[in-house]
C-alpha cells in the first residue's frame, strides 16, 4: 500500500460493531491505546475487517484540537 498521508499507525482490530449503515472499528495501536473509526459497512466488507486482523490506521485531518480544563 502506498499513500501520501504521513500519519499511519499499525494496529490490530479489536472489534467491529456494525450498525444499519455504519460500523465502528476499534483498533489496538499498542501501549494501551485504542483508536475507533466509523466507516461504512461496505468498507468493512471490502476490507474483510474482523477481530484479530492487522491493519493500518491512517489519520488525515485538517484540524487537530486540544483542550484542557
Amino acid at each position: 500500500m502506498r499513500i501520501s498521508a504521513r500519519n499511519q499507525i499499525k494496529g490490530t482490530v479489536l472489534e467491529v460493531t456494525k450498525g444499519a449503515t455504519t460500523s465502528h472499528v476499534r483498533v489496538d495501536i499498542g501501549g494501551g491505546q485504542i483508536v475507533t473509526s466509523s466507516i461504512t459497512n461496505e468498507a468493512v466488507d471490502d476490507l474483510a475487517l474482523k477481530a484479530g486482523g492487522k491493519c493500518v490506521v491512517v489519520v488525515k485531518a485538517s484540524d487537530v484540537m486540544i483542550a484542557v480544563d
